[in-house]
């Protein structure tokens, strides 16, 4: 095959991704990202036009209808460039690379990401979304430009790259460290972050607004310690203005990726595993705090909503689509029209006004988004109108679903699963923890090493990220925790063993890698510990050493620890400097000065009361664990007490008398009983 004739044919249809293959049938000839794709444009001395996106991205459905499924711009795109394309799911690190350039360039990003890059990979041009006629306005200028002042764009891309690398190495310029780990330091972060709080409609900042799940776990952990109100206030009004607003599914349960209004009213209707799964975490934490009947609620229904709409097999899916026939929101929008013709002239009229359903409406075409605003006095009627509209609305064209499976956002459901089942006492949710955790195991460890993705039960060929291992095996520590199961503590401790080899920096102690040492060498090696829509994965690797120092025997556990510790004061600038973007190092730092806290409860059932009293009181990030005495690293030595069960509480190497009693325990632990 001649270089003219490598790019001829659109590749997609082989991928793993259905992101991939929604472009299978465009006129581009569209390559994945591979060492032929990139050589192909060595060779025939063009750029590469690499295009970046997800499968529930409206915007990326919109460029993909508007210039890649278009003759012209297709022609203009086949004869001038390597068109590449990439799922961000599936390959973070080539994201996050081409991302950061996007942003020094433009100042800002997103999806669908249009990137034009030398053969080697060096970005000179990157945008965003481009209409037809300015999208081919711009690969008009990109190739005349490559054509006529070649020297230029060498230039240019040497000088991005450069900067990019720079800013790699700096961590974007923060500093190392400085900062001690201490009670005051996580009080200055959280008082920063409430000092950005929307008192009126809850949430952070200004529109649009997206879920603050990292957040919401810190401040409850904070609140724990401190008994601060305004913490605990915080997470209430926040808790409460989402689960009652338009970005929660108030028929089927479960969250969209973010509300387009400052007041929650509107969401991007796409529906994201991960937030899902980190949001269950945080009301699954909420409801055992509190009790708050809300928080309960979600809890029970936003679980449902992974386990009915999300299960793929024994794991979960990534997401749910924005659209549906083209068409973005059009499954769950309502008029009060259409609520009569559904529920009849007595319910109908009734069903508005409970869920905010305007004459003007709240979206597009006047049609509303369902909202809550307050629970109706009749809940017996309000669950017969769910159950019909959602009925309703299961005949309406549904939104696609991305079917791949990804590691780190399973690890994150694995957690929230297990979590949500103490909090609910619902064990099947346990169960379908321990499902998801087998089959991730058995399916993305290949040769020792763990995968990214899969579809279908067919395993990708890209390597796992930071995250992934960071995620999966925090969701193991929780599964062994609740079954002293030790083929759960073995997987994590193998997945941190792996990070520590392949991801820790050598030369910067306490910081990480994104990407392996021995994964695919890009034109920089990503590396990000800030917090966004899910927690970084230096942050939830340092959750899982911290976690795991307290279960692993005594040849581990040093080196945990010390890894933990490394990591926290490497990254203690972060929660000085730009805690909103540091949720989930807030609450690893606030399990960190507990000790953390370890609840052990010597016992001879798994249905010992002291143990659920254990596990419903402890506070978030405490590690707790149940059996016999020497059936795991906590209870060696440790005995029930004069027949009777007991509880051992330690804060880090330090521990308290065991006590009996569930109110005695509760006193130990510092929280009502």
């Amino acid at each position: 095959m001649s270089p003219a004739e490598s790019s001829s044919t659109n590749t997609l249809g082989l991928a793993t991704s259905p992101y991939l293959r929604q472009h299978a049938d465009n006129p581009v000839h569209w390559q994945q990202w591979t060492p032929e794709a990139i050589q192909d444009a060595a060779e025939r001395d063009v750029p590469i036009l690499l295009s970046i996106g997800y499968a529930a991205c409206h915007w990326c459905h919109v460029m993909a209808h508007e210039s890649f499924s278009d003759d012209e711009v297709a022609a203009a795109m086949n004869a001038n460039f390597v068109c590449v394309k990439v799922d961000r799911e599936e390959r973070p690190d080539i994201d996050a690379v081409y991302m950061n350039a996007t942003i020094a360039l433009t100042g800002h990003g997103g999806w669908p990401m249009t990137c034009f890059l030398t053969p080697d990979g060096r970005p000179f041009f990157c945008g965003t979304y481009y209409p037809k006629d300015g999208f081919l306005q711009l690969l008009s200028a990109v190739t005349e430009t490559w054509r006529q002042r070649r020297a230029e764009v060498e230039e240019a891309s040497d000088h991005i790259a450069g900067e990019l690398r720079k800013m790699a190495w700096s961590f974007g310029g923060l500093p190392d460290g400085g900062f001690d780990i201490d009670p005051a330091l996580c009080d200055h972060a959280v008082a920063d972050v409430l000092g950005d709080q929307d008192l009126t409609h809850g949430g952070f900042g200004g529109a649009p607004k997206f879920p603050p799940s990292a957040v919401l776990e810190a401040l409850l952990r904070n609140y724990e310690r401190t008994g601060s109100p305004a913490a605990l206030e915080a997470v209430e009004r926040t808790g409460a203005a989402m689960a009652r607003g338009g970005i929660y599914d108030q028929l089927a349960g479960g969250f969209a990726r973010y509300s387009v209004d400052k007041a929650w009213v509107v969401p991007h209707f796409e529906k994201m595993l991960y937030d899902n799964a980190l949001l269950l975490r945080a009301y699954a934490h909420w409801t055992r705090r509190t009790g708050d009947p809300l928080a309960r609620r979600v809890t029970a229904q936003t679980a449902q909503f992974m386990l009915d709409e999300l299960a793929d097999g024994d794991m979960f899916a990534s997401s749910l689509d924005a659209d549906a026939d083209g068409r973005e929101g059009s499954t769950y929008v309502w008029t009060r029209e259409q609520l009569t013709e559904v529920l009849g002239p007595d319910d109908g009229p009734w069903a508005a006004e409970v869920f905010a359903v305007s004459r003007d409406g709240t979206f597009e075409h006047g049609t509303s988004v369902l909202q809550l605003p307050a629970d109706p006095e009749d809940p017996p009627r309000l669950a017969r109108v769910r159950t019909a509209l959602l009925a309703a609305r299961r005949t309406r064209t549904q939104p696609g679903r991305d079917d791949k499976v990804i590691t780190s956002w399973n690890g994150l459901s694995i957690t929230a699963l297990a979590e949500a089942s103490v909090a609910l006492d619902e064990p099947e949710l346990a169960r379908a923890a321990r499902r998801c955790a087998s089959a991730l195991l058995d399916t993305h460890v290949v040769g020792g090493r763990l995968r990214r993705a899969s579809l279908g039960g067919v395993v990708g060929e890209s390597a796992a990220i930071l995250e992934d291992h960071a995620a999966l095996a925090t969701g193991l520590l929780a599964l062994y925790q609740l079954t002293v199961e030790d083929v759960w503590l073995t997987a994590a401790c193998e997945l941190l063993d792996t990070a520590l080899a392949h991801f820790a920096d050598p030369q910067r102690p306490g910081r990480w890698y994104d990407t392996a040492d021995d994964a695919e060498q890009l034109m920089l090696r990503p590396s990000d510990p800030l917090d966004g829509a899910t927690p970084s994965g230096a942050s939830t690797i340092t959750e899982a050493l911290l976690t795991a120092a307290h279960l692993v025997g005594s040849v581990r556990a040093p080196r945990y620890l010390q890894a933990a510790t490394q990591a926290l004061a490497a990254h203690s600038v972060l929660l000085a400097k730009a805690p909103r973007s540091a949720g989930h190092w807030i609450s690893v730092a606030e399990a960190a000065i507990r000790g953390p806290l370890q609840i052990a409860i010597a016992c001879h059932s798994p249905r010992s009361s002291l143990l659920a009293d254990a596990r419903r009181l402890a506070p978030g990030g405490a590690i707790v664990i149940g059996g016999k005495m020497d059936s795991s690293a906590l209870l060696v030595g440790r005995d029930r007490v004069r027949g009777d069960d007991a509880a051992y509480v330690c804060r880090g190497r330090l521990c308290d008398l065991p006590v009996t009693r569930s109110n005695d325990l509760a006193a130990a632990l510092g929280v009502p009983s």
